[in-house]
């Protein structure tokens, strides 16, 4: 650290939380996170399992409320050059294993980041972006709830809400997009916008078979660890990202956080655990 114990607290050249909680004790975090109204239709299961995501939809449909506090305690430890939660007892954090043990989310495969890329390739030099849009999903937005390349979840929800009974499987197949596409938009990849869902998600959702393949779970940590490492910036007081997972993880790597009642039907793990079976913590001690 040198002679200046001072830079422990700076993050490029931005003050860390920790270095000033003295001054901002109330210092509070807020969520963007918003629950989804879209129902988890049983016709939509079949694609949900092919994509990886059928336990996170199973998660969105229960109601969730950020613990704030609790939240912005752990984020006052996170060391940015390091990815970890410093703790009194050594370093901690969030692993792939998590990943998989709290969200069932595929790790293995191929990587997420494309998708801007393929997805700019479709805006410049192919298919106009909303005519696939319209192929999709059937339906365009209308203008005033388009916001660039992102639509607003109202209209989402809305429109999507509900598939139609007696619907043919090509309708049933546009309704299951919709609803991955409110998954990765605002439960797995949310920004701090927090009221509109980014049409670069089309691309996957086109080839709705092939969606397991990808490495979903990598993807999302990574995400997570990025807001987080915006959040410890004493200016940044909203938190974006895959919020299930990083409170999951708290309650369930160390339980005297639980609130009362917190048990396993209320918050289901992907893999319950069994008796005697011994689980990576993912844990660094110094």
């Amino acid at each position: 650290m040198g002679d200046d114990p001072g830079r422990l607290y700076r993050l490029d050249g931005v003050a860390h939380i920790a270095g000033v909680i003295n001054d901002e004790p109330r210092r509070c975090i807020s969520s963007v996170r918003r629950q989804q109204g879209m129902r988890l239709d049983e016709r939509y299961v079949p694609y949900l399992q092919m994509a990886g995501l059928y336990h996170l939809a199973r998660l969105n449909d229960r109601w969730f409320r950020l613990d704030e506090p609790l939240v912005s305690a752990f984020v006052e430890r996170w060391r940015p050059e390091t990815h970890t939660f410093h703790m009194p007892f050594g370093e901690c954090t969030i692993t792939l294993q998590d990943v998989v043990y709290q969200l069932e989310l595929p790790v293995d495969g191929h990587y997420v980041s494309g998708c801007l890329t393929d997805f700019h390739l479709y805006i410049e030099g192919g298919r106009p972006a909303w005519q696939w849009f319209y192929e999709l999903l059937g339906v365009l937005p209308p203008e005033n709830q388009v916001q660039k390349f992102a639509v607003n979840c109202t209209w989402f929800q809305e429109t999507f809400g509900e598939c139609p009974d007696g619907a043919d499987e090509e309708t049933v197949r546009r309704f299951a997009r919709a609803y991955i596409m409110m998954l990765l938009g605002t439960q797995l990849f949310a920004d701090k916008s927090g009221n509109c869902i980014h049409i670069r998600w089309l691309p996957y959702v086109a080839r709705l078979e092939e969606m397991g393949g990808y490495s979903w779970g990598s993807a999302a940590l990574a995400w997570l660890y990025r807001c987080m490492c915006r959040v410890a910036n004493r200016h940044v007081v909203k938190l974006a990202g895959p919020l299930q997972l990083l409170q999951s993880w708290i309650f369930w790597r160390f339980p005297s956080f639980r609130p009362t009642g917190y048990d396993e039907i209320s918050w289901p793990l992907s893999f319950p655990r069994r008796t005697g079976e011994e689980v990576t913590v993912g844990f660094r001690r110094t």
